[in-house]
């Protein structure tokens, strides 16, 4: 299984980093030493002093305190006709892309490309899918390094956010809606982490799915580099409420569901 994507450090980081917390005001409002501070983002857990630092940060303590002591992981989804991940290297850092078909008649769509669109290609030639579509999350390197290969190899259209232009890439704005045989897509802007974030819902399969890109990861999220506050919220309202048994297909770490998020997210727990 591909592990978790952030550790109780990084959680903490995040959220200090989008909220302007310096170390000393953190210290203060949690009544703990600058120095426990310090220990906790270098990934020294003391129950006590993350119990104190998660409500300053506006995280959820029980879920912060599972996450450092390691006593969750999302259940592994269980594969099923219509959904594939792939995982691959981008300077050291391990990248989601995912296929997701109609079982039916094998039209497909591609989101994202990872670093390497190869394996992604040979499963679409090996199971017969006709890629249709390639749908962005974002622009980030790490998430569209392959596309000419990708494009070329398949022939597809390609589409990305709006606020993030791609090269020969038709931009997409939140509320169009894509068909894909029997499958629809709908999108929604999922901003925060980067300018157009966005998050596409399946519903035709087994079990919806949302490809959110960086704007969520199991037990925690993308930084918020444009924008922590926004998404947040974005993440609270337009992902967070799709149906529990919704299947979260992030940008990096392993998949999830929101259920799982919604109860055992630091960023989100104590939200909900």
């Amino acid at each position: 299984m591909i592990p978790l994507e952030d550790n109780a450090a990084d959680v903490i980081g995040k959220a200090q980093r989008g909220l302007g917390i310096s170390d000393s005001e953190l210290a203060e409002k949690a009544g703990v030493t600058a120095q426990t501070i310090r220990k906790l983002r270098e990934g020294d857990f003391e129950e006590s002093a993350l119990l104190n630092v998660a409500p300053v940060l506006g995280l959820d303590g029980r879920a912060l305190c599972e996450l450092a002591k390691g006593e969750w992981n999302p259940m592994k989804i269980e594969s099923f006709d219509g959904l594939a991940q792939f995982n691959t290297d981008y300077n050291g850092m391990a990248v989601n892309a995912y296929l997701v078909w109609d079982p039916a008649n094998r039209v497909a769509a591609a989101f994202d490309t990872g670093a390497d669109s190869k394996e992604m290609i040979r499963f679409a030639k090996h199971h017969k899918l006709n890629v249709q579509l390639i749908l962005l999350t974002h622009a980030h390197p790490d998430h569209v390094a392959d596309l000419p290969c990708l494009r070329e190899e398949t022939g597809a259209d390609v589409f990305t956010p709006a606020h993030e232009p791609v090269p020969g890439a038709e931009p997409v704005e939140e509320g169009k809606q894509f068909g894909l045989g029997n499958l629809k897509i709908d999108t929604r802007l999922t901003w925060g982490h980067s300018p157009g974030g966005m998050t596409y819902v399946v519903t035709g399969l087994a079990r919806p799915i949302a490809v959110v890109g960086d704007s969520l990861f199991a037990a925690s999220m993308g930084g918020g580099n444009v924008s922590y506050r926004d998404g947040l919220r974005n993440n609270l309202e337009k992902i967070l409420t799709l149906p529990d048994e919704t299947i979260i297909c992030p940008g990096h770490g392993p998949m999830t569901t929101v259920a799982e998020e919604k109860r055992h997210s630091p960023f989100f727990a104590a939200k909900i």
